[in-house]
């Protein structure tokens, strides 16, 4: 099976390597020095569930110079999929279907507009990992998990051969959820959350979870899209909020999401795509939702200024 990664950074860096590690040809789209360190030195992969490198990693800028594939992983962050879709047609053959692994809830449909719905899976991710370095993957917690399905649910030999093809490679967990969509909103509820009310205090999480101010701010914030989803036809289960909740008590108390941290850094983040999500999805649905409301319109500025559409000093 012939496999490119669009997008070789912590998700595509560590799920792409884990499968080349088991002797699928994978090919690894990066750029920079990244990809001047994997040509060379091949992947790095450092990893609480073992460390590995792939080597030697087959590795370009070009997707002309793959041509196409079996399956078509894109790994890019969320607000990156809309920019990059036209440049992934020379890696798409017959049956090439594409794999979408971002937070959020619209890059399987921005694929699907561009390419049809048929090319596409719905699909999820969990792990804290980054490049460390060029040629370098740390995965630094948390026992990395894949989930994917059809889009409409419908059993298929592909999604088969893909999980049989994931169960085989160590270091990760592997689903084929009976409701991809479920399973989506059901992550997209706990990152949305976490990122926004993060972002907007500046907070670890276990001050957030802490503060009986904060914390109630995280359940609300919970609520909006949880609602948002049900009046958007995804049945998500009740227990959604005690597991998100669980979640929240037990991961270390120090920790932030991604989006949380580009915002600090000032680096363009994924705002658009969660609290941003939120708001057209219920603006979509006919719901209200003020708190995800506050908390997108509150970073639009430092947003517009990482991408340098607005300069002002902080």
């Amino acid at each position: 099976m012939r496999i490119a990664i669009y997008g070789t950074g912590g998700v595509g860096g560590y799920f792409g390597g884990r499968l080349a590690q088991i002797g699928a040809d994978v090919i690894f789209i990066a750029r920079g020095a990244h990809l001047a360190a994997i040509q060379s030195h091949g992947l790095r992969v450092e990893s609480v569930e073992g460390d590995f490198v792939v080597q030697p990693a087959t590795a370009v800028a070009d997707p002309a110079q793959v041509g196409p594939v079996d399956a078509l992983f894109v790994c890019v962050k969320a607000w990156q999929v809309p920019e990059i879709a036209p440049r992934l047609e020379p890696l798409l053959g017959p049956d090439t279907y594409i794999l979408p692994l971002q937070n959020g809830i619209e890059s399987a449909g921005q694929l699907a507009d561009v390419y049809g719905q048929e090319r596409v899976l719905g699909g999820l991710c969990g792990l804290i990992s980054y490049i460390a370095g060029p040629g370098h993957i740390c995965h630094a917690g948390g026992l990395p998990f894949i989930k994917f399905g059809e889009l409409d649910n419908r059993p298929s030999e592909r999604v088969v051969h893909l999980r049989q093809l994931f169960e085989r490679a160590s270091g990760l967990v592997v689903e084929t959820p009976p409701d991809i969509h479920v399973a989506i909103w059901q992550k997209f509820l706990l990152i949305a959350t976490w990122s926004g009310v993060g972002a907007v205090t500046r907070a670890p999480i276990g001050i957030l979870r802490s503060q009986p101010e904060t914390r109630r701010l995280l359940e609300q914030v919970m609520q909006e899209i949880y609602d948002v989803a049900h009046a958007s036809g995804i049945a998500l289960p009740p227990e959604t909020f005690a597991q998100t909740l669980a979640f929240f008590d037990g991961i270390p108390a120090d920790g932030t999401a991604s989006m949380q941290r580009d915002v600090l850094a000032g680096r363009p983040s994924e705002l658009e795509s969660q609290n941003g999500a939120v708001v057209r999805a219920g603006l979509q649905a006919g719901v209200q939702t003020p708190l995800n409301e506050f908390i997108y319109h509150a970073l639009l500025p430092l947003e517009r200024r990482a991408r340098g559409e607005l300069s002002f000093p902080i």
